[in-house]
């Protein structure tokens, strides 16, 4: 079992091998818009798996994502051996493609705020013309007590 630092270093440094080689090494197309978010390593460096996002060509398209993994795959070989070479390390990790979805997520989340807040809105508009349903001042005075009691 490695530690955990040394895997935190590992996976920070395929991030990066793996970021320069598609924009330098491998020619796929399919790869232009590709972009490495996070790179994990198992504790035994044996295994590396690397998240990726894909754009869109413009920002209202959608990205391509079969394409992409594809040419992920078909490149996986490539990027291992540059791994290897460039990380010196005994067993080069097998390599892992995997999208990421947090952006994905973190919109879906801004939505579902968004909701909230409108909802908030609406309920403070509501209550803001609300009286009471019952008397004014709903609690009772304390009795007064007279100075012979």
């Amino acid at each position: 079992m490695a530690d955990q630092a040394r895997a935190r270093k590992l996976a920070k440094r395929i991030s990066q091998i793996v970021a320069s080689a598609l924009e330098h090494e491998v020619k796929d197309p399919r790869l232009a818009r590709v972009t490495i978010t996070d790179t994990r390593v198992t504790g035994d460096l044996h295994d590396a798996t690397v998240y990726y996002t894909v754009l869109g060509e413009k920002l209202d398209a959608e990205p391509d994502l079969v394409g992409a993994a594809a040419a992920l795959e078909s490149a996986k070989g490539v990027l291992r051996t540059m791994v290897g070479q460039q990380t010196g390390v005994r067993f080069t990790p097998t390599l892992t493609f995997v999208t990421d979805t947090v952006p994905d997520e973190a919109r879906r989340m801004d939505e579902l705020l968004a909701r909230a807040r409108e909802a908030d809105a609406e309920v403070a508009r509501i209550a803001s013309g609300a009286e009471p349903a019952g008397e004014p001042d709903p609690y009772k005075p304390p009795r007064e007590t007279e100075d012979g009691e």
